[in-house]
């Protein structure tokens, strides 16, 4: 067991409790609250409830990963330059989130077995949960409370903010949809959060491809409203008011994307209804 995080001196006791602190004990584990997500292949999530030292229960997710086909252990050497597990890798992204000013989760515990081309062993980590909710379910809700005042505004300008941090750091996303942007509001103020980083990497090429990537998963997933009002301000926030040519240079590659990602949702509904059975 590897205790990472800042404040994980705290949690411990508890995971081991569970039998949360080797491999073996992770894979083992029965217990929290499965979520179930489609085309997880030999990954499985779990929300996990427990008691930190100072008598309160914190939500903690834990990730595990079991052992992969060499392809995709020679797909993540070619990517991130190194033989490494799913889990190494997550905690990395996490890290040089951080690093790039991002909110974020914060690690907790993370082991894994080695990795090679001839092997490749199970690997889990465990994070703590970020406070809010996701943009997706959260944003409609916000933009009808906050119709007389500039909260939408600001939050505009805080993703704007927040994605371009991500990719002056040389970053991309990969999955940066509106169910991976969580929203917290406290005291009048707001704080947005990055999570889900495991495919999180940096392009060795094509940096304006990854870009644009990031920007139309984000086009398309945020609802209708907040793209009729404010897609063209966080674009040019984004940009920081960089020349006008530049900024339709970005709205046109995104535009493209953007519809191919639906027209790849449509399908993808399609072939989930026809493989539904018949009621």
């Amino acid at each position: 067991m590897t205790a990472v995080g800042p404040g994980a001196e705290a949690l411990p006791p508890a995971l081991r409790a569970k039998g949360l602190d080797t491999i073996d004990g992770a894979f083992a584990y029965q217990g929290g609250e499965d979520l179930v997500k489609t085309h997880l292949g030999t990954r499985r999530r779990t929300r996990v409830h427990v008691t930190d030292a100072e008598g309160r229960t914190r939500p903690l997710y834990l990730k595990r990963y079991g052992p992969e086909r060499w392809a995709a252990r020679l797909r993540r050497r070619w990517t991130y330059g190194r033989w490494c597990s799913p889990a190494a890798v997550e905690l990395a992204n996490i890290r040089a989130a951080r690093q790039a000013g991002l909110p974020t989760m914060q690690e907790v515990l993370f082991a894994e077995e080695p990795v090679s081309l001839s092997r490749g062993g199970r690997s889990f980590l465990i994070v703590t949960a970020v406070p809010g909710d996701a943009l997706e379910r959260s944003l409609e809700g916000f933009l009808a409370r906050h119709e007389a005042d500039d909260a939408a505004a600001r939050l505009t300008r805080r993703l704007a903010d927040c994605v371009r941090k991500l990719h002056a750091a040389g970053y991309a996303h990969r999955d940066l949809y509106s169910s991976h942007i969580f929203l917290h509001e406290h005291q009048g103020d707001l704080e947005l959060y990055l999570i889900d980083l495991a495919r999180m990497f940096s392009p060795r090429w094509r940096r304006f491809r990854w870009r644009v990537k990031d920007l139309a998963q984000i086009k398309h997933s945020m609802p209708a409203a907040w793209v009729a009002g404010h897609w063209e301000a966080f674009l040019s926030a984004y940009c920081k008011g960089g020349d006008r040519a530049a900024i339709r240079r970005y709205n046109r590659a995104i535009d493209r994307k953007a519809a191919a990602i639906r027209r790849h949702s449509l399908r993808k509904r399609r072939r989930q209804a026809a493989q539904r059975p018949p009621a």
